[in-house]
């Protein structure tokens, strides 16, 4: 790949993607041109083509990435044992905890889907599936095991990661709540739609 004068791609294409991101989250995909990522890192307009070849698949890797990030760091985190009501508290917990720190990146992923090319957002779509089939599988096994009332897992998985993604519009870190606080308020709803018990464990 061409370097651009005075910069490296290893510090260049990261700052790049940051701007871009910060952008698209700010303004909208539609409204941000490639004139202003540049302008915003301090290299010329056609630098960016060093690292991307247009906004469409700066836009594509942007979600990809965060993605399979997010794929890749449940899959390390997972437990491996303890049941079903154990995988799905750390999920509930996982997911507030890894969305909440990159705020930006969700909320592109998620209304800048509409702005994908067909084939990338079917390539996205199938990764968002992914994830949402981990927690598909912590529900049927619930079922299975009976501490779990789950009628339709594959919905039910699609409603909860929705509810749980709601934390990243409202949470403040300067807030009444810490995140560990929300994380626990969040885990109790959760539970509770999962078995129908408003008491504790």
């Amino acid at each position: 790949m061409a370097r651009t004068q005075g910069s490296h791609s290893d510090i260049t294409g990261p700052r790049i993607r940051a701007a871009a991101l910060s952008l698209f989250a700010r303004h909208g995909y539609a409204a941000v041109s490639m004139r202003q990522i540049a302008g915003e890192v301090g290299v010329q307009a056609g630098a960016l083509y060093n690292y991307t070849p247009d906004k469409q698949t700066l836009l594509f890797d942007l979600m990809r990435t965060h993605m399979e990030d997010l794929l890749a760091a449940w899959d390390a985190e997972a437990p491996q044992a303890g049941g079903a009501m154990a995988q799905l508290e750390a999920f509930t917990r996982f997911h507030i905890r890894f969305n909440t720190s990159r705020a930006e990146a969700v909320f592109v992923s998620y209304m800048e889907l509409r702005n994908l090319s067909p084939e990338n957002f079917e390539l996205i779509e199938g990764l968002r599936r992914e994830y949402e089939t981990r927690l598909e599988a912590i529900l049927r096994a619930g079922a299975e095991a009976r501490v779990m009332v789950v009628t339709e897992p594959r919905i039910a998985s699609m409603a909860l990661i929705a509810m749980l993604t709601g934390v990243n519009t409202w949470f403040r870190e300067k807030g009444r709540l810490s995140l560990e606080q929300v994380e626990a308020v969040y885990w109790d709803m959760v539970r509770r739609s999962v078995t129908g018990q408003a008491g504790g464990t």
